[in-house]
């Protein structure tokens, strides 16, 4: 699986991702470099998804 791109461009898609879901908290969207693994398995338990959804998911939003 390629790397998320998620430097640089993380604010635009939390966005995205706060505007579809906005239930969501910032602690649920915290992202720090290098923790790209944290953020993609709570993202995978509040939507249900396996990980490469998130991840196609999160790359369909950039």
């Amino acid at each position: 699986m390629d790397k998320l791109d998620l430097k640089g461009k993380w604010n635009e898609m939390k966005g995205k991702i706060k505007q579809e879901y906005a239930d969501w908290t910032d602690d649920d969207l915290k992202y720090e470099e290098g923790q790209d693994e944290e953020l993609l398995g709570r993202l995978q338990q509040k939507l249900g998804k396996a990980r490469e959804e998130v991840v196609d998911w999160l790359k369909g939003l950039g």
